[in-house]
């Protein structure tokens, strides 16, 4: 994919046709919390009405439409650190509040009539064993590496106890913990299945393209972002 997938667009197109042509950024347009019903206005009013900066939007956008492209520091300029955490936070919300839950459930719908129940079960453990460490990943995030952007930020002062580099360091690509379920369903799935199985199964590689896609956007916006202000803070 290249670096000219959105070039057409900047923040005085209009909204709708940004969705329309590229719908598959609807969900990162939603998390920064723009609801629908947008009409004909600009991306820029849109984000005004809504109180998002402008700038941190189409930057997640053009990354996240762009991968492999790593933005550069050109493009990180004027990025709000702030924006950006609650964007990531809704990201959470929607994996372990929504998307998750919804896919284990219609998982166990699909394996319902003619499922093993030692290969249902071991399915079911698969993939609550990969919520369970999405959850894990996600809750830390939350609890240490957001309060401290946001001490960081509000004090401009460095921890000695606490880093972003720490975080690059453990900021392990919890998608690829899904691979071996998604084996198990296309290699080994002993069952006829059908529609729902392949929806279960469409949903599955969806979600996991949808959280690499989220993991990038902080390996490369949000850890830059953090290493620079950690430059400007005091000791």
């Amino acid at each position: 994919m290249t670096n000219t997938y959105i070039k057409s667009f900047d923040s005085q197109s209009k909204m709708s046709d940004l969705i329309s042509e590229h719908y598959d950024l609807l969900l990162v347009i939603t998390r920064f919390g723009i609801p629908m019903g947008v009409g004909d206005k600009t991306i820029a009013d849109v984000c005004e009405e809504n109180n998002v900066d402008t700038t941190t939007l189409m930057t997640v956008l053009n990354a996240v439409a762009n991968i492999p492209h790593y933005p550069t520091k050109e493009e990180l300029k004027g990025v709000s650190v702030e924006s950006l955490m609650v964007y990531l936070r809704n990201a959470h919300t929607y994996f372990l509040k929504f998307r998750l839950p919804f896919i284990r459930e219609q998982l166990l719908l699909a394996m319902e009539d003619d499922c093993p129940t030692e290969v249902a079960f071991v399915i079911k453990k698969f993939f609550d064993d990969y919520v369970a460490e999405v959850n894990k990943h996600m809750n830390y995030e939350e609890k240490v590496v957001f309060p401290y952007a946001e001490d960081l930020i509000a004090h401009n002062k460095l921890s000695d106890k606490y880093s972003i580099a720490v975080f690059r360091k453990r900021h392990d690509q919890v998608e690829a913990k899904i691979t071996e379920l998604k084996n198990i369903l296309i290699k080994y799935y002993p069952a006829k299945g059908g529609y729902e199985l392949t929806a279960v199964l469409h949903d599955i590689f969806e979600s996991e393209a949808d959280l690499a896609q989220h993991n990038f956007v902080e390996d490369h916006i949000f850890i830059p972002l953090m290493e620079d202000i950690e430059k400007s803070a005091t000791k």
